[in-house]
């Protein structure tokens, strides 16, 4: 059996897929489809660590106090991603310990609230350009931008939205209790939907701030902090490609981490979508990890096999 450390980081859509209304029984439906993928790791033996976007919980949240504000004190970004990795968190911490009882495996499964601390200084902070919440024509957004202090853009024509920063996680807070508890068994959720952003104020005490982190970013700091051998990044699509959604679109099935930076130097990869996994790939081989694998729910089994997925790895 094997005794390798998996980093798992798991698309929000994946519990919540787009042109659905996201009820909480389709996201618990989701979430079994979605533990059934991950149920190929436990038979192997692997410690797991598991994260998971939060982009369509979190815009359900931010919705509901824009419909509400004038009855119930809207809540920070940071408090909103607190509490959708304790709900996102539930939902598949429960599916999972059902899904091992169905294997008559003796494992725990535990979800850890976490923060993630940023540089209060990033770039982004000044700059912010992540979309989050809903859509709203001009004249509106204009006016709860003005309410609440939103920044905004226009992302589609006639459709705007709220943007926040989405600075670089710099360090990952309760990483040793973490990985105390993969190292002996427990299958831990964590730094979900990136991590709730927070920085250190000057007298050295923790503060929120209004922001969102990629969540595979956090994976790939995370999975350092393991010791992961894998770092496993389940996404819509089996494998990367090279040239996406145009005519001469094609598979690339295995890259080197050389290969990787240097397609994602010439930008080969959408920097909406795959290039910050790539990113977070070149990030977590950089140190210790041994490979990333980029692939999506049904694939994992094959990916498993090496018969599915783009597999990365450093130069032998």
């Amino acid at each position: 059996m094997s005794t390798r450390t998996a980093m798992i980081a798991m698309g929000g859509n994946s519990l919540s897929p787009k042109g659905e209304a996201g009820t909480i029984s389709q996201q618990f439906a989701h979430t079994r489809e979605t533990l059934d993928g991950i149920g190929h790791f436990i038979d192997r033996g692997y410690n797991l660590c598991i994260n998971h976007g939060n982009g369509p919980q979190v815009g359900n949240e931010l919705l509901r106090m824009d419909l509400t504000h004038d009855k119930v004190p809207p809540l920070p970004l940071g408090v909103c991603v607190a509490g959708t990795q304790g709900s996102i968190g539930y939902m598949i911490q429960q599916s999972l310990q059902n899904k091992l009882r169905d294997m008559n495996v003796d494992r725990e499964v535990v979800t850890l609230v976490t923060q993630v601390i940023v540089d209060e200084n990033d770039p982004s902070i000044k700059a912010p350009s992540k979309y989050i919440g809903a859509r709203y024509d001009e004249e509106e957004v204009k006016s709860l931008a003005k309410k609440f202090g939103w920044s905004i853009k226009e992302q589609e024509p006639g459709q705007w939205r709220r943007v926040v920063p989405s600075p670089m996680p710099e360090y990952i807070m309760h990483g040793k209790s973490i990985k105390t508890l993969v190292d002996r068994g427990t299958i831990v959720i964590a730094s979900g939907g990136g991590g709730i952003p927070v920085y250190n104020d000057p007298t050295g005490h923790l503060e929120g701030l209004d922001a969102v982190i990629d969540k595979d970013y956090a994976a790939a700091k995370l999975g350092r902090i393991l010791r992961a051998e894998e770092l496993w990044i389940i996404t819509d699509v089996e494998n990367v490609y090279r040239n996406y959604g145009r005519d001469n679109q094609e598979s690339i099935r295995s890259l080197t981490r050389s290969e990787a930076k240097e397609l994602y130097t010439k930008d080969e990869f959408q920097q909406g979508s795959i290039g910050p996994k790539i990113k977070a790939a070149m990030h977590f081989l950089k140190y210790h990890g041994e490979k990333v694998m980029i692939t999506s729910i049904p694939c994992i089994k094959d990916a498993l096999d090496g018969n599915a997925g783009t597999e990365i790895r450093n130069e032998i």
